[in-house]
């Protein structure tokens, strides 16, 4: 025996909506884009200050090295700045030259030509200082960013 049950849906009627508008889902798109365009431009800011950073302690290195080389030769006047041009690097030179030329060298190839780099000795007292262009980590054009290490040597001239 078969027995068929007219099955009927209600309907629903026109007041009753079923799903998304239209406006519903573009207002859920801006709100979506708004939020992705933050988090970039989160991400950038964090690069740009990712790449100060890094330039900050690879001038630590470069001064922390030159301080290290002076220790080791403490009888030798490293007065130094990068106005002029550091010795040549010979098979004739002194270690203070070497060490002078490749201060310079670490100096240029950290930060190229716009860097400067000095070493001023008083009264036992030697500060290495680095400087170089940082207009990425900054919001201005000619902004400069200068590493200073100081530290008491004895025996230093």
């Amino acid at each position: 025996m078969l027995v068929c049950l007219k099955t009927t849906f209600p309907r629903l009627s026109p007041l009753h909506q079923v799903g998304m508008t239209l406006i519903e889902v573009l207002v859920t798109v801006l709100i979506l884009a708004t939020g992705l365009l933050g988090a970039a431009g989160i991400q950038l800011n964090a690069l740009k200050h990712t790449d100060s950073s890094r330039m900050t302690s690879q001038a630590s290195f470069i001064a922390y090295d030159m301080l290290d080389r002076i220790r080791a030769n403490p009888d030798a006047d490293y007065s130094w700045g990068r106005a002029e041009r550091a010795p040549a690097s010979t098979a004739t030179a002194s270690v203070r030259d070497v060490d002078l030329h490749d201060f310079e060298a670490n100096i240029l190839g950290f930060a190229g030509e716009s860097a400067k780099g000095s070493v001023a000795i008083s009264g036992g007292e030697v500060t290495v200082s680095v400087s170089w262009d940082d207009h990425r980590g900054s919001s201005t054009l000619a902004a400069r960013e200068t590493f200073t290490l100081t530290s008491r040597m004895a025996g230093v001239q």
